[in-house]
């Protein structure tokens, strides 16, 4: 599947990949779709210079059109070429790879699919990693006040951790309904319309609050929620889209902090306790117990993955997570 320009999804077949020495071929049953960056992507919001990814062999290149992108795959191991231990043959496998049905890749790029995870669960591991990173990098403590803006898929995983914690309040707020609802089920205490003309009043000192909606009106919310001294962790990224702030007000004596957080990295002052391989594991525990296969609202052939975008595009209030199921 290729990003061919704004709006312009193109499915096209092309020759099976062989695996080379030292590599695996991996089916691709079920890919997930990330309605923030991928739609950045699909709108031509994103930064033409940016590389897809600092880190991923699967996504090198920029982000400029045409692009292959995702990073949510799971499949099985069909083939093994040489020097690859015999048992890596037959294993459900996740991995950090574009939309495409098959794809030959070294065995230190897959993750092993622990048993008694469903695929549908397994293709959503990085939304749950990403939530579980916001946890770490925000360091919510006991009987705190904490607000989630934006419940896309990260902002609801992330409500949903927030949920099992000892906090004195937790309020989501997103401006469609049914995810509002989805939130109090996952375990808000309170959801609110970050547009009701009593949002702001309802919505302050707060110690930490999350920005994960897209939107970058939201990130002005959410410093005005936060007291004094306040975390603010900003987990969503904007692409191209401009973000205007007021910060001549109560901000410039607020001594609020406001931390970027995002999931291709550590924190530095993590870093001698945890790894990414730490934090994987963490997210697979969790990924176990909130099963969020429960929060995709469509399953589509790749063939019709121009319509998913659409759907994620033009219908947010229908399409919170979709998969595309591969032939």
């Amino acid at each position: 599947m290729v990003f061919e320009a704004p709006r312009r999804i193109a499915v096209a077949l092309e020759e099976a990949p062989r695996p080379a020495a030292g590599e695996v071929l991996v089916e691709v049953a079920l890919s997930a779709i990330s309605a923030g960056t991928e739609l950045l992507i699909y709108r031509g919001q994103a930064p033409e210079e940016l590389a897809a990814d600092a880190i991923l062999p699967s996504l090198a290149g920029a982000l400029r059109f045409p692009l292959r992108y995702g990073y949510a795959v799971v499949g099985k191991v069909v083939e093994t070429g040489r020097n690859v231990e015999p048992s890596w043959l037959g294993r459900r496998v996740f991995a950090f790879q574009p939309h495409h049905s098959l794809f030959a890749c070294k065995p230190s790029e897959l993750l092993p699919i622990p048993d008694g995870i469903a695929d549908e669960d397994a293709a959503l591991l990085p939304n749950v990693e990403t939530a579980v990173n916001l946890l770490l990098d925000g360091a919510p403590l006991i009987g705190e006040k904490v607000a989630v803006f934006g419940q896309g898929i990260v902002g609801l995983l992330t409500t949903a951790l927030l949920a099992g914690l000892p906090l004195s309040r937790l309020v989501a707020a997103d401006p469609l309904a049914r995810r509002r609802e989805l939130s109090l089920e996952l375990g808000a205490g309170e959801s609110r319309d970050p547009a009701a003309a009593d949002f702001a009043a309802s919505l302050a000192d707060c110690d930490l609050t999350y920005e994960l909606s897209g939107s970058p009106a939201a990130l002005g919310q959410a410093l005005a929620a936060t007291g004094f001294g306040g975390r603010v962790v900003i987990g969503s990224w904007y692409g191209k889209k401009p973000v205007a702030l007021d910060l001549g007000g109560t901000y410039h004596r607020s001594r609020i902090r406001i931390l970027a957080s995002q999931v291709s990295s550590l924190a530095p002052e993590l870093s001698a306790r945890w790894s990414k391989a730490r934090r994987i594991e963490v997210a697979w525990e969790r990924l176990r117990r909130l099963r969020p296969s429960r929060l995709v609202s469509h399953r589509l052939p790749l063939a019709e993955a121009a319509r998913a975008y659409q759907l994620l595009d033009e219908k947010p209030e229908e399409a919170l997570q979709i998969l595309l199921e591969h032939p």
